[in-house]
């Protein structure tokens, strides 16, 4: 990352030791399938953050304040695999150093190492997946850490709530739990989804947000575009209710595919994340500590990896 700091913002503000929050960037793209790109997605993302204003108007603070640690990248690209465990060690890291912890990708699959992370970290996790793609697929040519599969663990092993959901194979009807799903078409015409969203989140919620959930009208660079997607103000005021009633422990944000011509997507993100760590931390002093809930997590073997972690 040519990017100093997060957003540019002054030293005092970007160190790791005084920072409440650290972000991840993955610039990975080595599964997708249609528009390749995604691995220019944090460098976009964070050039567009140092142009924009840091004052918050709807809250009226400055969440950069709170101290944003920017880590250097997870550059392993060697295998699917070896990306999704990198980005799981440096992910657990963070986590229990005590900091809000969230990563900016790269494609879809960098989320199976984030979730795996949280999940080892924190009780009774709820992964709220908001996107177009179920992503639900067990194995997709040939990995289980394929963009396909991003989530299909996060089945498995969490209470994954997914929402905004509007493409989807055959296949994925066998594994997703419809109880837990909510399909564009039907919050279209649901006055109440939100509230019955956040009704099926528990207390502790990582959010997995790609960006292809959103309309293509507002988000056009990504790397699958479906018609039919969220519109800015109504996921501002879903995000900020379930940042108001559930305890965020964390997000990862992907998918961004940047290009050359249209810089709008890049600026779309980067007010994105902003505006989630806003609502993260709004009534936060600036000189308050940041206590995460997780637990610590016994040395040796994890339940997904039976190589020996060590931090």
């Amino acid at each position: 990352m040519s990017t100093k700091t997060y957003a540019g913002i002054p030293q005092q503000y970007a160190a790791l030791e005084t920072s409440k929050i650290v972000l991840i960037p993955v610039p990975y793209d080595g599964t997708s399938t249609w528009q390749k790109g995604a691995d220019k997605g944090p460098e976009a993302f964070l050039h567009a953050s140092e142009n924009m204003e840091l004052y918050d108007i709807e809250t009226e603070t400055e969440v950069y304040k709170q101290g944003i640690y920017l880590s250097d990248p997870v550059s392993e690209k060697s295998s699917p695999e070896a990306m999704v465990d990198a980005v799981h060690k440096k992910t657990k890291e963070y986590i229990l150093r005590n900091k809000f912890v969230t990563i900016f990708g790269g494609e879809h699959s960098i989320s199976i190492g984030t979730i795996r992370a949280f999940n080892e970290c924190f009780d009774d996790l709820t992964v709220l997946h908001i996107d177009a793609h179920t992503d639900l697929r067990k194995e997709y040519e040939g990995s289980s850490c394929n963009h396909a599969c991003a989530v299909y663990e996060a089945s498995q092993t969490t209470n994954l709530i997914q929402v905004g959901i509007r493409s989807m194979d055959v296949a994925e009807t066998r594994v997703m739990d419809e109880e837990k799903v909510f399909f564009a078409h039907e919050m279209a015409k649901d006055d109440y989804w939100v509230d019955k969203v956040i009704e099926s989140l528990g207390e502790n919620v990582f959010i997995t947000f790609d960006l292809d959930a959103l309309d293509p009208s507002i988000m056009p660079s990504t790397g699958t575009p479906e018609p039919g997607g969220l519109f800015w103000y109504e996921t501002l005021d879903f995000l900020k209710q379930v940042f108001a009633e559930r305890n965020v422990v964390g997000f990862d944000i992907v998918e961004l595919c940047p290009n050359d011509v249209d810089k709008a997507s890049d600026f779309v993100a980067a007010k994105l994340y902003y505006k989630m760590l806003t609502y993260k931390f709004e009534g936060t002093e600036e000189g308050d500590d940041y206590e995460s809930n997780f637990h610590e997590p016994k040395k040796g073997i994890s339940k997904f990896n039976t190589e020996e972690d060590e931090y």
